[in-house]
């Protein structure tokens, strides 16, 4: 991981920072043509406390500062059981990175959040919405490769990645 980030658990009493990261992803997304992911009222704040509550949420630090956030959920996503035009990679357990946003002023926060990942879970998924440029290049850079079609709670469609973490000589 790049030694410019840290990152450790966000707290609820990070909601208040933590929440205009997400206003401004949605605005930057909106900006880049990417205008039906995440509408005005997603992550909710109780999404997001859910997540801390959860033990799932973390913020990704540089230079005493929120850079970034995400949650990495492990166990069995139910929007994952479908995929359509493809399929997993693997059939083992997995985490998946879900909310990743950043404030946009430090470069890599998604690969810090993908090396963090990497380095708790060996295999890993995500997912991302077909107009989100920036997030499909930084997950096929990093090495997710695509998988097929899945479909979120709303029954919108949006592309499924899995990451097998390579196998390391001991």
């Amino acid at each position: 991981m790049d030694s410019k980030f840290n990152i450790r658990h966000a707290e609820t009493g990070d909601i208040a920072e933590i929440m205009p990261i997400f206003r401004n992803a949605v605005l930057y997304m909106r900006s880049c043509g990417n205008t039906d992911q995440w509408g005005d009222d997603y992550p909710s704040e109780e999404i997001i406390r859910g997540d801390i509550e959860n033990g799932n949420f973390y913020k990704i630090m540089a230079d005493g500062e929120i850079a970034g956030v995400f949650a990495l959920i492990f166990g069995e996503d139910p929007t994952y059981r479908v995929i359509d035009g493809g399929s997993w990679r693997a059939d083992k357990p997995y985490a998946t990175v879900h909310r990743l946003a950043s404030t946009g002023k430090f470069a890599g926060t998604a690969r810090a959040c993908f090396d963090f990942a990497a380095s708790k879970y060996s295999y890993l998924r995500i997912d991302t919405h077909e107009k989100n440029t920036a997030m499909k290049r930084a997950v096929t850079d990093y090495g997710f490769k695509k998988c097929g079609i899945i479909y979120v709670a709303d029954g919108t469609p949006r592309i499924a990645y899995d990451y097998v973490a390579p196998l390391t000589e001991k």
